[in-house]
């Protein structure tokens, strides 16, 4: 790269990635390939439209890159039909909203302080000045309460139900969500969508670990990065042909223009990656390395959630005295990055938090073992305890620790 300037920016945050244990739940580590197809000359073609109905000449490679996307998505995730042009996973859920609903319909998700996201309701995302948010809370062990569910949906008369959430921890029963609301549309006659957003969980979808919401949703959506370690963007898909066609529409023209197909050819590479047996292997090492860590630290004493998936939640408040914005800056002079977190009863404010959420999907991508998150756990509680000057005294440890692992710049998933 001639420009110095950005390139010796870029060797830095290369370097802090290589040296760092990267532990934010939503973030992962794309392949060369990945990367190799992000970066590719398909960057300078506008293509808007779908396969065979492009608004521009000079599209015949381009579709073959999309329809080869499209199929390897519907393979994945054993569904009918499936859109991946969103560039985001949040332009997901406003096109799935669009497709779906009308403006000012109502909708009843997660409340946000227990796991839900921006686009499910919070009052500073398009999501609540566009439709009427209600919500659902977790029951007092922090778990779904799907009782609960069942009696909001009689008190509310909601227009869609939205499951899928970025800080929930354990399991989610789609099959038990699609029996409630099928209950309740026949008693009540009423028309109830029922919307998945599986971003963090989708590795684990694709992997055949955890029940696949593409079975029961009307329609799901996802990023196609943090555990499926793809390109930063999205998917929507569903099962019945009807919906597709208005999912298209809200897509394109509705929320987007031209597509970004070197980001859509990207999304095939990483498709065909986590189709091999190889991704089964590592999404099983992302959930042992998860739930070792995550024991480790509650065998140190520290208040923790537990954890079914590739994420955890530690309230830092009660376990060592420090809000989670406090615990995250401590955590970074050692080089370990960590998000911090509302939790469920949070009294501090979001941007301050009593949580951290801690996830494995991005470390175990790099080689990080069951006995490396152990040794992390023990660093986490090193520095909590200990502050800064034992935060400065570990960051040492850290880099020897992330020494043995692969570089990023090196890492290949696909099997020869």
């Amino acid at each position: 790269m001639k420009d110095k300037e950005v390139a010796e920016i870029i060797q830095e945050e290369t370097r802090r990635q290589n040296q760092g244990i990267e532990l934010i739940a939503s973030e992962n580590y794309p392949s060369v390939d990945v990367r190799e197809a992000q970066g590719s000359i398909l960057t300078a073609k506008y293509a808007e439209g779908y396969p065979g109905r492009r608004y521009y000449g000079g599209c015949v490679y381009i579709d073959e890159i999309e329809n080869l996307a499209i199929e390897r998505a519907k393979s994945l995730f054993h569904v009918a039909f499936a859109n991946v042009q969103p560039h985001s996973g949040s332009q997901a859920n406003f096109a799935a909203y669009h497709a779906l609903l009308k403006k000012g319909a109502k909708i009843l998700s997660l409340d946000l302080n227990d796991g839900g996201h921006l686009t499910h309701g919070s009052p500073v995302s398009f999501s609540s000045d566009w439709y009427q948010f209600v919500h659902y809370g977790l029951d007092e062990t922090s778990h779904l309460d799907y009782e609960g569910i069942e009696k909001k949906l009689y008190e509310e008369n909601p227009d869609l139900f939205l499951a899928g959430y970025s800080a929930y921890p354990y399991a989610i029963d789609f099959r038990r969500m699609r029996e409630i609301l099928d209950r309740y549309q026949e008693k009540t006659g009423k028309r109830c969508y029922f919307l998945v957003d599986m971003a963090h969980i989708a590795g684990i979808v694709a992997a055949g670990l955890c029940q696949n919401p593409c079975d029961y949703a009307d329609v799901v959506t996802s990023t196609t990065h943090k555990t499926l370690r793809g390109p930063r963007g999205g998917i929507l898909l569903t099962n019945q042909e009807e919906l597709s066609k208005k999912i298209n529409k809200s897509v394109f023209p509705y929320t987007q223009g031209g597509p970004l197909e070197h980001i859509i050819a990207a999304k095939a590479v990483a498709f065909q990656e986590d189709l091999q047996p190889s991704f089964v292997t590592y999404m099983k090492k992302v959930l042992e390395n998860t739930k070792a860590c995550n024991d480790a630290l509650f065998s140190f004493g520290a208040k923790v959630s537990s954890t079914d998936n590739h994420l955890f939640l530690v309230n830092v408040k009660e376990s060592y005295g420090l809000t989670g914005r406090e615990a995250e800056n401590l955590l970074s002079l050692a080089d370990i990055t960590v998000n911090k977190n509302m939790i469920h009863g949070d009294k501090e404010k979001p941007k301050d938090t009593s949580g951290l959420r801690i996830g494995f999907a991005a470390a175990t991508s790099r080689g990080c073992t069951k006995e490396d998150a152990i040794a992390i756990a023990s660093l986490i509680d090193s520095i909590l305890k200990g502050g800064e000057k034992v935060a400065e005294e570990k960051k040492e440890e850290v880099h020897h620790l992330t020494s043995s692992w692969k570089r990023i710049e090196e890492l290949r998933y696909l099997e020869d």
